[in-house]
């Protein structure tokens, strides 16, 4: 919800920041297994899979990718593997949906930040 383009971008690159330590973070954690916590979906997978349905809005909403094969090819799959797990997969919210929220909670937003 930045004012312009400009704090955007420079929103989104902390954000890729944040994506590359917790790419890191991910390698020390799983040692080689499919998900944070070894081989089975947990805590950790959890908290950070809550806001994959956010981070999918915002790329698509500014075009833009922050889970990258290129640049964070581990998260990248373990977002694909999380999202298809089947303790998971019936829980994830479709991103169009989530969009069309996002989109009206912006609106809202604008239309306070205007009065």
């Amino acid at each position: 919800m930045a004012p312009n383009e400009q704090g955007k971008a420079a929103g989104f690159e902390q954000v890729r920041e944040g994506l590359s330590l917790l790419e890191d973070a991910f390698d020390k954690c799983s040692k080689g297994k499919p998900f944070f916590s070894g081989d089975k979906v947990g805590y950790l997978d959890i908290a950070f899979g809550s806001y994959l349905g956010w981070v999918r809005v915002s790329e698509k909403m500014n075009n833009i990718e922050l889970i990258s094969k290129e640049k964070t090819p581990n998260l990248h799959a373990w977002a694909e593997r999380f999202c298809a797990d089947d303790a998971v997969k019936n829980y994830m919210p479709e991103t169009e949906k989530l969009m069309g929220f996002a989109k009206m909670l912006m609106a809202k937003h604008q239309a306070a930040a205007s009065s």
